[in-house]
Parts: C-alpha cells; sequence; structure tokens
C-alpha cells in the first residue's frame, strides 16, 4: 500500500472514529446519561478525551435527537473494540430497564 492509500485508510478510520464518539455522546444524553461520567467508568483515570469533549459540543437535545438505540450503540462500540465501554454502556442500559 503505498503512502496516499495508507494516509487516506488512517484519514477515515479517524473520521469514523468521530462518528462514533457523536453517536455515544447523543446514546448518552438522550438516556440523560453524562458521558464523561460513563465514559470515566470504562476508562478510570485516563486523561481527557478531546474528541469526547468536542463531540458533547456538539450535541443537540434530547428532543430534538433520532433514536440511538441500545443495539446500536453497542455494536457500533463493538465494531471500533471498545469493549470496556461497550460493557458500561450495556449496565447502563440494563439499569435504565429495571427503572
Amino acid at each position: 500500500m503505498d503512502k496516499i492509500n495508507t494516509d487516506k485508510v488512517i484519514e477515515n478510520y479517524k473520521n469514523d472514529e468521530r462518528m462514533m464518539i457523536q453517536i455515544f455522546v447523543q446514546w448518552c444524553i438522550n438516556n440523560e446519561l453524562d458521558p464523561h461520567l460513563i465514559y470515566e467508568k470504562a476508562y478510570p483515570g485516563q486523561e481527557k478525551n478531546r474528541l469526547l469533549i468536542d463531540a458533547i459540543s456538539q450535541a443537540i437535545k434530547k428532543e430534538e435527537s433520532e433514536e440511538v438505540s441500545d443495539e446500536m450503540i453497542l455494536e457500533l462500540l463493538s465494531i471500533y473494540g471498545n469493549d470496556d465501554l461497550a460493557f458500561i454502556v450495556s449496565e447502563e442500559s440494563e439499569n435504565k430497564k429495571k427503572s
């Protein structure tokens, strides 16, 4: 693979990662959860995630958002290998169902 193709693959991955984080943030907002706290539960002690902060600043109100199903966010997190975050999202989803 040449340099141009490699750069394109990396850029596409970064764009997809931003989209995944934006959807995670919107799921949190739609479920009245703090994205920072959920992320911190999954990755304790990790420094602030700039993409997460940017996604939070771009999120829209729950009332204006499309639904983000629990299944969708879990699948998306799984695709990107965010198993720790998917585990916490799954726990939060189960807690929501019990309430």
